[in-house]
C-alpha cells in the first residue's frame, strides 16, 4: 500500500505580494524552493494562518533571494501582503518505507530568509522536531 506523507513544509512565509491577473501559481523565492526540494510546477497545499483559508497550487521560481512569496491568480483573493502562510508538499510512498521517511521543515525569518531547517525523527511513538 502507498501512503501519502508530508515531503516538506515551508512555515511562516509571509506573503510579499499578489496577482490576482497572473495564470495561477505560487512564485516563491528559488532559494527557499531548492531548501525544501521542491521544483517548477509541483503540486502545493497553501494553508493561510491569518484567515484559515486553505487551496492547493503549484510553485512557480522566483528570484534567487529576494524573499519573494506572491501568490497569483483566483488564489490571490485568499490571501494578502504581509499575511502568514505555510505551503506544504506531499509525496507517495511505500508503507515499508515509513519508518525513513523525515519531511523537510524549513522555517522564515520575518523576510523569508531561512531560519533553520530542520528534520522529523520518531522517539518512541511520537514525533519530535530535531
Amino acid at each position: 500500500m502507498r501512503r501519502e506523507v508530508l515531503r516538506a513544509k515551508i512555515h511562516r512565509i509571509t506573503v510579499t505580494d499578489r496577482n490576482i491577473h497572473y495564470e495561477g501559481s505560487l512564485t516563491l523565492d528559488s532559494e527557499l524552493m531548492e531548501a525544501a526540494g521542491m521544483v517548477s510546477f509541483e503540486k502545493v497545499d497553501v494553508y493561510n494562518v491569518n484567515n484559515g483559508e486553505r487551496f492547493s497550487t503549484y510553485v512557480i521560481q522566483g528570484e534567487r533571494g529576494n524573499g519573494a512569496c506572491c501568490v497569483n491568480g483566483a488564489a490571490a483573493r485568499l490571501a494578502e501582503p504581509g499575511d502568514l502562510l505555510i505551503v506544504a508538499s506531499y509525496a507517495q510512498i511505500e508503507d515499508g518505507e515509513i519508518g525513513n521517511h523525515r519531511p523537510v521543515i524549513i522555517s522564515v525569518d520575518s523576510q523569508n530568509r531561512i531560519g533553520q531547517i530542520k528534520g522529523i525523527e520518531e522517539e518512541g511513538k511520537k514525533f519530535i522536531f530535531r
